[in-house]
């Protein structure tokens, strides 16, 4: 099984292909000139760009072509808008009259997932702007990641605050952009961990591999009613404040 994985939501887009959880390759779209792993980033800031050519480098580099994909995954949501339309037309372009199935992931599952070290409570956090952030928590024991809440879009301190009830004296690991945004009020928190190092896999590969299990299953996407998910609220329900809903103890399995 080969599976592309994509992810335009997030400020550095990425792609990746990942082969029955192997990641063979992968490319990220960064600010600097062209190398072997990246390709310059317009000035403009736009995956529009950059997500084709990032495509066509990760297929030089493996040899292989879209007819030796098994599928495409990309991250969904929540994230730029404008980023999240850009991935998803992407996608609807290149499997346009094949039949490649696609599957949609949650953009904070695949930046919890890229954790592959460490156990315990994982916050992944994405700037949202307008002072929120999209949020979701997750509890990582050994290979297994489970969604102890829904992705919200909230202030940064909410989600602290929420945080702080499944902790229980243990540390967080919050993950995400959004993390370094709001990192002097992350840090003023009890036991609070950030994200250092830049070695953990792009969230395109983690997309690919959260993603392996439904194509299995043939729990596929239909590309024609496929959306982003936005999840930003309405002013009334941004006016009285958002908070981190309980999952149903979604359980995946990183391997």
């Amino acid at each position: 099984m080969r599976v592309i994985g994509i992810d335009t939501a997030s400020a550095t887009a990425s792609v990746a292909l990942v082969e029955n959880g192997l990641l063979l390759s992968e490319r990220i779209d960064l600010r600097c000139e062209s190398t072997s792993n990246a390709i310059r980033r317009s000035s403009k800031n736009n995956h529009a760009e950059t997500i084709l050519p990032l495509i066509e480098l990760l297929f030089e580099s493996t040899g292989l072509s879209l007819q030796d994909i098994t599928g495409f995954a990309l991250s969904i949501g929540p994230g730029s808008f404008t980023g999240l339309r850009i991935g998803l037309s992407t996608v609807k372009g290149l499997v346009y009259g094949s039949q490649i199935p696609v599957v949609g992931m949650s953009t904070l599952f695949a930046h919890a997932a890229r954790v592959t070290d460490d156990d315990g409570l994982i916050c992944a956090l994405l700037d949202a702007r307008k002072n929120e952030v999209y949020a979701a928590v997750f509890r990582k024991t050994g290979d297994v990641i489970n969604r102890v809440t829904e992705d919200t879009v909230a202030s940064a301190a909410n989600v602290i605050a929420t945080v702080r009830e499944f902790q229980r004296g243990a540390p967080c690991l919050f993950v995400g952009d959004g993390a370094a945004v709001y990192k002097d009020l992350l840090l003023d928190s009890p036991g609070v961990r950030l994200l250092e190092t830049i070695d953990y896999p792009t969230v395109a590969a983690c997309v690919a591999r959260l993603a392996e299990d439904r194509f299995r299953a043939n729990r596929v996407d239909d590309l024609a009613t496929l959306t982003p998910v936005y999840i930003r609220p309405s002013e009334a329900e941004f006016n009285r404040g958002s908070s981190l809903q309980l999952a149903d103890n979604t359980r995946v399995n990183l391997r």
